[in-house]
């Protein structure tokens, strides 16, 4: 989780929501990558997303059964389709994400019926430093907006 909190600090750094993600095959990670909407325009460029595409370009295949993917928060309903879809062995993340989040938060997708098979999900991993950057950086842009919003005086 620690390479994927260094993720999340790039992310950071280039004005992304700060979320990281890494995954693991054989005790090695063999993909990294972290939030880049911004960067790419593409709505869909998240953390997980984008790791899946690398490890699957790394590994010369699509079908990641036995890889696990560790990401600094709890993957969307998006996310978790496509770690579904690679066949991802296990998800481990940090923070909940109480709006979005589709492992445990939001909606289990443990529990969603016609499935013939999900991740399996390990929450709260290293839960604090993984929330700490994300109340950081949204609090940085709270902050930003309030400075646009005053009036400035002539």
């Amino acid at each position: 989780m620690k390479a994927a909190l260094q993720e999340a600090l790039k992310a950071f750094a280039e004005d992304e929501v700060p979320v990281g993600a890494v995954i693991v095959k054989d005790d090695k990670i063999i993909a990294r990558a972290h939030n880049a909407r911004e960067k790419k325009q593409q709505s869909y460029a998240h953390a997980e997303m984008l790791a899946i595409q690398k490890a699957s370009k790394k590994l010369g295949t699509w079908c990641l059964n036995d890889c696990d993917l560790y990401v600094t928060l709890e993957p969307c309903m998006m996310c978790m389709g496509a770690l579904n879809l690679a066949r991802i062995h296990t998800v481990y993340y940090g923070a909940k994400e109480e709006k979005f989040g589709a492992a445990e938060s939001m909606i289990s997708y443990r529990t969603l019926k016609g499935m013939n098979r999900h991740p399996q999900i390990q929450s709260g991993i290293l839960q604090k430093d993984c929330s700490e950057i994300l109340s950081k950086f949204f609090q940085m842009k709270r902050e930003e907006k309030k400075k646009q919003k005053k009036p400035h005086n002539l």
